[in-house]
């Protein structure tokens, strides 16, 4: 009996293992937590320096700031004391400011709308440029094509005749010229003379089948008559008492009607004054 007894006391006063194991891990979590608790304790005093760091500078900085706008409102004040101006006319000098501003803005606006339609009329004056230069070239084009083809030939006398025309466009390069002076005519069938230069000429007939024509010349009280001439022929004549050669060429025969110029020689002009 007593041996039971003292077995059943040994038992009570034991620790059991399992609770050691827990006590153990315990303890042993404890020591991490404590660790982690020291780390994370650490870095935040390290950041809460580094932002007292920080607000310190800020807070320099504001104090400069407020050092300089001090001194910036002292030196502004004390520009405007030494320019004696007053309120009244800051306000004036900034409402003026403000209407040149604006006349300024319309100024450009104006400006740029009339630049605009000056582009646009520039624009235009080009393209009529363009068309004129387009015009002249081809005014340029017919005129050499003219000096081209005029020619020379035999005139009536056997006499190399100057340059002559064919049409009046010919004829206007032979006035531009002015080798020789040139009077147009257009002749209808008459029983009188038509003045031309120094003599006068009377259009007897005209053969539209074989393109010929007569004439009768008046010169010096003279009468001379060019019978059957065929068109583009230098009919040629002198003037009494002269060396001086006329001609008479025609570029158009039609019923009873001729149309072409009288050539005078322009030393004909000279004597006569």
């Amino acid at each position: 009996m007593e041996t039971n007894i003292q077995e059943v006391s040994d038992n009570r006063g034991a620790t059991p293992k399992w609770l050691v194991g827990v006590l153990a891990v315990l303890a042993v979590a404890l020591i991490v937590v404590a660790a982690t608790q020291r780390s994370a304790k650490t870095e935040l005093a390290a950041q809460l320096q580094k932002t007292n760091q920080a607000l310190i500078g800020v807070e320099q900085r504001a104090a400069t700031l407020e050092e300089n706008y001090a001194n910036l409102k002292a030196s502004s004040d004390v520009t405007a004391e030494k320019l004696g101006l007053t309120e009244k006319e800051l306000a004036r000098a900034r409402s003026l400011a403000q209407q040149i501003k604006e006349e300024q803005k319309k100024a450009s606006e104006k400006f740029g709308t009339e630049l605009a339609t000056q582009q646009t009329q520039l624009g235009s004056l080009s393209g009529e440029v363009g068309t004129v230069k387009t015009d002249l070239s081809a005014a340029q084009a017919s005129l050499t094509e003219t000096r081209d083809v005029l020619q020379r030939t035999i005139g009536d006398l056997g006499v190399q005749s100057g340059l002559i025309a064919r049409n009046k466009d010919e004829l206007q390069e032979l006035k531009r010229r002015g080798e020789r002076d040139y009077f147009e005519f257009d002749l209808a069938k008459s029983k009188q003379f038509t003045r031309l230069g120094n003599v006068s000429v009377q259009l007897n007939r005209t053969d539209t089948k074989r393109q010929k024509y007569t004439v009768t010349l008046l010169a010096n009280d003279k009468k001379i008559e060019k019978k059957d001439k065929t068109l583009l022929e230098p009919v040629q004549f002198y003037l009494q008492g002269t060396r001086h050669l006329l001609e008479i060429v025609v570029y158009e025969v039609d019923k009873n009607r001729v149309v072409g110029y009288l050539s005078a020689p322009k030393e004909l002009a000279l004597s006569r004054n």
